[in-house]
C-alpha cells in the first residue's frame, strides 16, 4: 500500500540529517541577550520595561501591540541596558531589549521541575489565555501567534488538529530530537490544544525517515489513553518522505485529502496545524507557567566539526552559539538560518536568536555554487515540482515583463517560496529569487488595494452618518 503524501508536486532532496544522533543540550547562558520586539507575525510588541529595570527569567518585557501580536518575555535575569535598534541577521535595524545577565533568577510562579503534569484544565478559554500570556507562537517557521490560531473566526469550525512532526527540510533535526526526548510533553500539549479547539480528532504526522520518533510517539499515545478522555482521538500518522511535506497546505492535503483554495486558510477546510515544538511550548505555558523563552536549534553542516541540537535562550547572539561549538570553520562560505531550501542567508553573525530560530547551517563554497544560467528549455519540470500547482516558468516570464496584473491572475501570491522550482530547473534559472521578488510586489499592491477599500468604506459610512437628519 502506497504511503500517504500530498498530491501536487514536491521533490526529494537528500536528507543530510547528520545531527540526528545529537541529543538536546542546554546552551550556557550568554553574558548579554538582545530580545527583539518583533519576532512574530503581526504588530511588534510594546515594551513595558525601561532602561535600568531589573528583570527575572519569564518576566514580561513587552505586551502585544495589536490583535495579531504576542507577549515577549525575558529569557534571562539581569538589568535592562538599552531599548533601541540593533542589526538583525539580514543587517536591518530592529528594536530590541538589551539585557546584561546577572545570575539566573526565575519568576516564582514557573514550575521548573521535571514532574509531568497530565491533568488538563477544563476551560478552553482559560487555556487560550495562558497560551497568550506565555507568548507562544508557531515554531514551524511562520511564528503565527498561537492564541489567535486557536480562536477561529465566527462560522469557522475546526474538525481536525494536525501536529506537524515532518521536519522535511534537509539537515534540521531539532523537531526529531524533541519528539524522542520530550514526546510525553508533546502529546500532552497536543491534548491541550485539542481541548482548546473543542475538536475530537488530532493527528501527529511524522515522515517515515523518522521511524524511532514514530514508534516512540505511538507508544506514548497508547499509554496516555488511560489518563483521561482528553487523550482519546489522537493518532500517529506515518507519511512518505517528500519535500515540502511540512508545508501547512501540503500537510493538510496529505492528512485530510483536502486542499486549501488560493488565498484561503487551513481553517477554511476545517484544519488547524501546529508544529511539535509549538505543542511543547503550549505544554510548558499551560502546565508549567513557563513562557516561550527558549527553543531548540540545530547547528550543522558537513564542514562544521561539531553537530548539535541546542536549547537556546531567546536573544542569544549567533556568534556566541557558534563560538561555543568551536567557531566558524575555515571551509564555511555561507551560514544559513534554517535549512538549505527555505532558510535565509545570515549577513550579520552578531544578530540574536528569535523565538522561531530553528537552525544554523554551514555550507561550503562548492555547496553554494549555482550552475550557470541558460535559456528555459520549456521542459515543465518546475511546474511538475511546484506543490502549489503554479507555473514557475510563466511567472518568471511575467516577472521579467513587470506584468503585475498577470502575475496576480496567475496566483504568484500563493507561492510558498519552498524552492522546488529552483531545485528542479535543469537550466539553472534563479526562479525562486525572481518569483519571490515578484510575489512581494504583488502582495504589496494587494495590501494597498485592501487598505484603500477599507478607507473608502469607512469614509462612506462616516458620510452616511453625517447625512442623517439630526434629532431635536
Amino acid at each position: 500500500m502506497a504511503k500517504r503524501t500530498f498530491s501536487i508536486g514536491g521533490v526529494h532532496p537528500a536528507d543530510s540529517k547528520i545531527s540526528r544522533g545529537c541529543k538536546l543540550e542546554y546552551l550556557p547562558i550568554p553574558p548579554t541577550v538582545y530580545i527583539a520586539l518583533s519576532q512574530h507575525i503581526g504588530a511588534p510588541a510594546k515594551p513595558v520595561v525601561t532602561v535600568g529595570d531589573k528583570v527575572k527569567v519569564g518576566q514580561v518585557l513587552a505586551e502585544p501591540g495589536g490583535f495579531m501580536s504576542a507577549y515577549i518575555h525575558s529569557s534571562v535575569s539581569g538589568t535592562v541596558k538599552s531599548i533601541g535598534p540593533r542589526k538583525d541577521l539580514s543587517g536591518n535595524n530592529q528594536m530590541v531589549v538589551e539585557i546584561a545577565v546577572e545570575g539566573d533568577e526565575w519568576m516564582e510562579n514557573i514550575d521548573r521541575t521535571d514532574t509531568l503534569v497530565t491533568d488538563i484544565p477544563d476551560d478552553p478559554k482559560a487555556i487560550i489565555e495562558k497560551i497568550k500570556l506565555g507568548g507562544v507562537v508557531g515554531l514551524g517557521g511562520a511564528t503565527f501567534p498561537t492564541h489567535v490560531k486557536l480562536s477561529p473566526p465566527p462560522g469557522k469550525v475546526c474538525e481536525m488538529l494536525i501536529i506537524n512532526g515532518c521536519e522535511c527540510e534537509p539537515y534540521l533535526t531539532s523537531d526529531f530530537r524533541t519528539l524522542l526526548e520530550k514526546g510525553e510533553q508533546v502529546v500532552i500539549g497536543t491534548a491541550i490544544i485539542k481541548k482548546a479547539l473543542g475538536v475530537a480528532k488530532a493527528t501527529i504526522a511524522i515522515e517515515d525517515n523518522k521511524l524511532e520518533a514514530i514508534e516512540h510517539i505511538q507508544k506514548v499515545v497508547d499509554e496516555f489513553k488511560s489518563k483521561g478522555p482528553e487523550y482519546s482521538g489522537i493518532e500517529v500518522l506515518s507519511l512518505m518522505k517528500k519535500y515540502p511535506e511540512g508545508g501547512e497546505k501540503q500537510l493538510i492535503d496529505a492528512v485530510m485529502h483536502r486542499q486549501v483554495k488560493s488565498g484561503g486558510l487551513p481553517i477554511d477546510v476545517g484544519a488547524v496545524v501546529d508544529n511539535v515544538c509549538t505543542a511543547l511550548a503550549v505544554y510548558e505555558a499551560v502546565q508549567k507557567n513557563k513562557p516561550l523563552i527558549d527553543n531548540s536549534v540545530t547547528v550543522t553542516g558537513e564542514c562544521f566539526p561539531k553537530q548539535a541540537n541546542l536549547i537556546v535562550r531567546v536573544g542569544t547572539p549567533l556568534n556566541y552559539v557558534i563560538d561555543y561549538l568551536g567557531g566558524v570553520p575555515e571551509a564555511a562560505a555561507k551560514v544559513i538560518s534554517g535549512g538549505p531550501m527555505m532558510g535565509k542567508s545570515i549577513a550579520n553573525l552578531e544578530a540574536a536568536t528569535m523565538k522561531g530560530t530553528g537552525g544554523l547551517l554551514f555550507l561550503t563554497r562548492e555547496q553554494t555554487k549555482r550552475m550557470p544560467e541558460s535559456n528555459c528549455i520549456r521542459c515543465g519540470k518546475c511546474a511538475e515540482a511546484c506543490p502549489m500547482g503554479l507555473e514557475p516558468f510563466l511567472l518568471n516570464r511575467l516577472a521579467k515583463a513587470g506584468d503585475t496584473d498577470a502575475l496576480e491572475a496567475n496566483a504568484v501570491q500563493d507561492c510558498i517560496m519552498c524552492g522546488c522550482c529552483l531545485y528542479s530547473c535543469p537550466a539553472g534559472i534563479p526562479l525562486l529569487d525572481i518569483i519571490s521578488q515578484a510575489r512581494g510586489q504583488v502582495m504589496g499592491i494587494m495590501r494597498a488595494r485592501a487598505a484603500a477599500a477599507k478607507a473608502a468604506a469607512e469614509a462612506a459610512k462616516a458620510a452616511a452618518e453625517a447625512a442623517k437628519p439630526k434629532s431635536e
